[in-house]
């Protein structure tokens, strides 16, 4: 059901059983998939590429123009996976270069206020908080969560399973599966009750705290840390990406402890 009183330009393509509600604005160079529901004065701009079964709330913005002094017009892409939700006045920018896209993948909860800036890549399953901004260029991988108003600066990755506490603000990558906190960001503990609800096996669970104590607890650098776990911690899928995660971090990833805290 498309509202009469909504805008949409002749030359959106538009799927099966979508709702748009009054005062939505679908915008020209604009594929809408199917059972998506757009609420009132939510805008879905040029670029806009939205798959099936998102719910998109009042006064969203999916594909904005890119907040970047490089932008020259380009037309650019943001691309919105299946089943997400986007809620009120959250902004998702598009790329700044032709052929480059913003990306959102699948199942993801992007709540209010929220601004994922140009050229991002959230994964799946993921968890954008209240006020939270994703800077330009940022990576959030899979079931990785900002909680409200963390600050996500330029080029740093968020790694899977990871948890970010509110207020945070990070100029470095935060590895998979840890939780981070205060001020400056330092590292707080493994997010166990994700980790759990997820499925991990108590084992793996063991793993992974193993890894994370040589990474923060020994004093050695980063790279003889990640020996000692490739000889110490028994191989699994989990530990494989938290070392090639940590070994392909442009920037590196944040240092500090959280010492009042145990790392269990």
């Amino acid at each position: 059901m498309i509202s009469p009183l909504a805008y949409v330009d002749p030359s959106a393509k538009i799927g099966k059983n979508v709702t748009i509600h009054p005062f939505a604005y679908i915008d020209k160079n604009v594929e809408i998939g199917d059972d998506n529901v757009i609420m009132p004065n939510a805008s879905i701009m040029s670029g806009a590429r939205i798959g099936n079964g998102n719910t998109i709330y009042n006064g969203a913005v999916i594909a904005a123009t890119p907040q970047d002094f490089k932008y020259t017009g380009d037309d650019t892409i943001a691309r919105i996976g299946n089943n997400n939700t986007i809620r009120e006045n959250a902004v998702i920018i598009r790329a700044t270069f032709a052929g480059d896209e913003t990306v959102v993948g699948s199942g993801n909860f992007i709540m209010q206020g929220a601004r994922i800036s140009h050229d991002v890549t959230i994964g799946n399953n993921c968890i954008i908080g209240n006020g939270s901004q994703v800077s330009g260029c940022c990576v959030v991988e899979d079931y990785a969560i900002l909680t409200s108003n963390v600050l996500m600066q330029g080029k740093t990755r968020l790694g899977a399973y990871a948890a970010v506490q509110g207020g945070c603000r990070f100029t470095k990558d935060i590895p998979p599966y840890c939780v981070a906190a205060h001020e400056p960001t330092a590292f707080y503990s493994i997010n166990t009750t994700v980790l759990q609800h997820e499925g991990f096996s108590e084992t793996v669970i063991k793993h992974i705290a193993h890894a994370f104590r040589i990474l923060y607890k020994v004093n050695t650098s980063t790279e003889d840390a990640l020996r000692r776990i490739e000889e110490q911690v028994p191989f699994s899928p989990e530990i494989a990406h938290l070392i090639e995660f940590v070994r392909n971090s442009k920037l590196g990833i944040i240092k500090q402890m959280y010492l009042c805290f145990p790392l269990c």
